[in-house]
Parts: C-alpha cells; sequence; structure tokens
C-alpha cells in the first residue's frame, strides 16, 4: 500500500499556529474560533480589511518551519510504515511564501527526522502523484489528472461539509483504514 499524506492542517498545525499569531499581534481585532471555520480557505472567512495582514502572516519567513505537529501524527507514520506500507508526505507549497518550500523540508527535519526528507513530495497538483491513499485536509482535490488515490479526508471543522468519503484523524486511524 502506498499512502500519501498531506502536512498543513494533517500533520502540522497550520490553523493554530496562524491563529496564535494573528492574536499575538492583533488582539483587539477579529477572531475565529477553529470549530467557527467553515471553508478550506481561511483567509475567506477574515473580513477584508484584516486578510492583507493574514496573508503576511502566512507568507513571512519562518511560518512553515514553526508550525507545531499534530499530536499523533509522526506516531501514526511510524505504525503506517511498520505495517509494510511506503508512506510519503505530498504537500502543496504555498504560493507566494518564498521560504515555504524550503522551510516545509525544515518542518520535516525537526518534527520526523532527515530519514523523512527522501519521502517529502512538494506537488501544487496532487492528482498527479501516483498513491493508493491520499489522506488530507483539503475536503475537494481537482487537477490535470484523475487521481489513482482515493482521497480519504484528515478532519478538521472546516471540512465538515463535504461527503462521500472516508474521514479520520490520528485518533481513529487504524479503524478508519484497517477496520480495526
Amino acid at each position: 500500500m502506498l499512502i500519501l499524506i498531506d502536512m498543513d492542517g494533517v500533520l502540522a498545525d497550520f490553523e493554530g499556529h496562524l491563529m496564535q499569531q494573528w492574536r499575538t499581534l492583533y488582539p483587539n481585532t477579529f477572531d475565529l474560533a477553529r470549530e467557527e471555520r467553515t471553508t478550506f480557505y481561511v483567509t475567506r472567512q477574515f473580513p477584508k480589511e484584516y486578510r492583507d495582514k493574514l496573508f503576511q502572516l502566512m507568507y513571512a519567513q519562518e511560518f512553515f518551519a514553526n508550525l507545531p505537529a499534530i499530536p499523533g501524527g509522526r506516531e501514526a507514520l511510524e505504525e503506517m510504515k511498520a505495517l509494510g506500507w511506503e508512506v510519503f508526505l505530498c504537500s502543496s507549497p504555498l504560493y507566494g511564501n518564498r521560504t515555504g518550500a524550503s522551510e516545509k523540508f525544515a518542518w520535516v527535519e525537526r518534527h520526523l527526522g532527515r530519514d523523512w526528507w527522501g519521502k517529502l513530495i512538494l506537488a501544487p497538483d496532487k492528482t498527479v502523484v501516483h498513491g493508493d491513499i491520499l489522506i488530507d485536509d483539503r475536503p475537494k482535490i481537482e487537477g490535470a489528472a484523475a487521481p489513482s488515490w482515493e482521497h480519504v479526508i484528515y478532519d478538521q471543522p472546516y471540512n465538515r461539509s463535504a461527503n462521500g468519503k472516508r474521514r479520520l484523524t490520528w485518533a481513529n486511524w487504524k479503524e478508519v483504514l484497517l477496520g480495526e
């Protein structure tokens, strides 16, 4: 089995880090709780007058390198490898963040170890990457090709309106993928 696993929102807490920085820098402005999120793109839920500041945070150097890990992700990756599965990280770079791609490698080294560098695929279009399963928080993934993988959604508040796909977290991944 070849498993592809997204990083931001699946292994790395993009949302938590972004909102923590926002609340620190702009404490008396708009606030958005994680459970109130209804769309994949966080900027679409912010009032227009704050969007430029939000983008500045996301495009800042070291933003991606400093994302905290989502608990249970590393352990799940290791357990999948122990099952004999081929596991790759498959992440889309954020357009406009000039250092984001290299920072993803720094994040991988910090949280998973340098051995995972060779398992990191940066792909703006994930449909062209071969695999059996893609675990991703994006509710709908489109691109140039018909994907070879099944899209399994990593559960987040902003993707709960997506239906018809299996859904997991690191707490229940074995039940969802193995039927345990």
